[in-house]
């Protein structure tokens, strides 16, 4: 029971690989991408509420979350048409996580993601990009996608350039700078 939240990030990594089999837009296809964001959720609630929170599941929940958003990169990217400012925005926010990642290394011998307001809110905001994707503009959406996601990512390695020590589950900027 331990590790029970835990073996839900485990699973929902395996789900998001498994996604990369299942035919885009197919009701198993969205049966399982819920499942990942319900266990994206799940994860962390019963890890507080069991009180059974550890680096190694902040880590595994980390690494899920990549794991889902690559795998989704791989499907969608070839299907959705967005214009080639929206893909350049994308890869420069990339670059600022992948600096982020490197600051963290570099800094404190560790890999980590901030659990900030702004990181869950784009992490949200991505999850639903698949469910509204026929619903709106495709490079609106991305836009307003890419808005959050800047605005968090620099946020992260803004706190880490100012941060003495590593606070993973930080909950934004306003944190360090009233320390």
């Amino acid at each position: 029971m331990k590790n029970i939240a835990n073996i839900i990030t485990i699973l929902r990594i395996i789900l998001s690989i498994a996604l990369l089999k299942i035919d885009m837009f197919s009701s198993l296809f969205f049966t399982v991408y819920i499942m990942c964001g319900v266990s994206d959720f799940l994860d962390g609630y019963i890890a507080r509420k069991m009180n059974i929170e550890s680096k190694l599941g902040s880590r595994l929940d980390s690494m899920a979350d990549i794991c889902l958003v690559i795998s989704m990169f791989i499907i969608m990217l070839p299907v959705i048409n967005i214009s080639k400012y929206i893909v350049l925005w994308i890869l420069t926010i990339v670059l600022v996580r992948i600096t982020s990642i490197i600051i963290v290394i570099r800094k404190y011998n560790t890999f980590a993601i901030l659990h900030t307001y702004g990181n869950k809110l784009s992490g949200f905001m991505l999850f639903c990009l698949p469910l509204v994707y026929n619903i709106m503009n495709t490079n609106l959406l991305a836009s307003i996608v890419c808005v959050v996601a800047s605005i968090s990512a620099t946020e992260e390695v803004i706190i880490h350039i100012l941060s003495k020590e590593l606070k993973i589950d930080i909950s934004s900027i306003i944190e360090v700078l009233i320390s």
